[in-house]
């Protein structure tokens, strides 16, 4: 059926200028296909990693209506070379999306350069048991070794039945903790405002709001969060394209006027996805973090947002998220 499809609809070569906005083909296809991480697929996340991280890297797009795969090519030395997921470093995202990716790949290692010198082939996101991971190992053990690298892990919080509902799904232990923390914080005169940039302008004024909590936050004061290099314009540049799509969701604590911690993150189809969060070392005993946490999850939940996903897994996240989620990241190594 796949190549029957494939034989009446001829795909189409795409650039990254020509898909870099909010509802291009490839963030359309994202919206429709079940992805583990459907944020990190996006134009926003991807090209903005590609921009700041690896830029002279050559990319691939090929697509029809329904499927487009998206992949960066690049001359490893030793190695030879590789065609990755454009975003290579955390493999958060899946380059094959849509029915008919694993086919559209195929397509494209029929073309020039690599009908005469298969390349290393690295995959990720793909969903354990899916019908494209299925396909890539039928359709690819004829021409490559498939090795299966350490999966990714990751965890998420279902925000069914409101915020009540989500606080049901966590320990008494974890209840107990933020009333007593939203009682000591009470006369404090702490505020949360919610903020959701729709231009360039509102979203450098945002960052620039962002990057003095983090001055100020144990990763500041360590220099290992947004406010190093390459960091702070991966994140400056993808807050801005998220400003244009709409779909940016950033949380501020004020005390008196000053921003003292702050939230960030982005939604895609009915999941938010958590990027950032930092808060000022001086009100590191009051569980600002925690409470951002909880007007995060009040605020998607007024929105209809039915996940929260908060990424790669680490200890702290557990209390914080019931699920867990793996994705297979393959290696294809061309037969000799």
């Amino acid at each position: 059926m796949e190549y029957q499809y494939m034989a009446h609809t001829r795909p189409e070569h795409f650039t990254k200028e020509g898909l870099d906005y909010s509802h291009s083909v490839l963030n359309q296809i994202v919206v429709n296909t079940d992805q583990a991480d459907p944020f990190c697929c996006r134009t926003e996340w991807q090209f903005s990693f590609h921009e700041v991280f690896s830029p002279n890297r050559s990319l691939y797009f090929l697509g029809t209506h329904n499927s487009i795969i998206a992949l960066a090519g690049y001359e490893y030395p030793d190695i030879g070379y590789i065609l990755e997921p454009i975003e290579s470093n955390w493999l958060f995202g899946c380059p094959l999306l849509g029915p008919v990716a694993a086919a559209l790949l195929e397509t494209l290692l029929q073309e020039k350069p690599f009908y005469y010198a298969k390349p290393f082939i690295l995959l990720s996101g793909l969903m354990p048991g899916s019908a494209v991971l299925k396909k890539v190992l039928t359709i690819f053990k004829k021409y490559y070794e498939i090795v299966r690298l350490e999966p990714s892990v990751s965890r998420c919080a279902s925000l069914s039945g409101n915020v009540d509902g989500y606080l049901s799904r966590r320990s008494a232990n974890f209840r107990r903790n933020i009333r007593r923390a939203a009682v000591q914080l009470a006369d404090r005169d702490v505020l949360f405002e919610r903020c959701l940039p729709i231009s360039i302008e509102q979203a450098d004024e945002t960052y620039e709001r962002m990057l003095t909590v983090e001055k100020l936050s144990w990763k500041g004061i360590e220099q290992c969060g947004i406010t190093i290099q390459p960091s702070r314009d991966f994140y400056r540049l993808m807050l801005r394209r998220l400003s244009l799509s709409g779909i940016g969701r950033v949380i501020f604590a004020k005390n008196d006027d000053q921003d003292i911690g702050y939230m960030f993150g982005g939604i895609a189809t009915g999941h938010y996805r958590g990027l950032q969060f930092s808060y000022g070392e001086d009100w590191s005993s009051y569980s600002i973090g925690n409470l951002l946490q909880m007007e995060t999850v009040r605020w998607l939940c007024e929105e209809g947002i039915t996940r929260y996903d908060l990424g790669q897994t680490m200890d702290y996240k557990v209390r914080w998220a019931e699920l867990e989620l793996q994705t297979e990241n393959l290696l294809l190594r061309p037969l000799k």
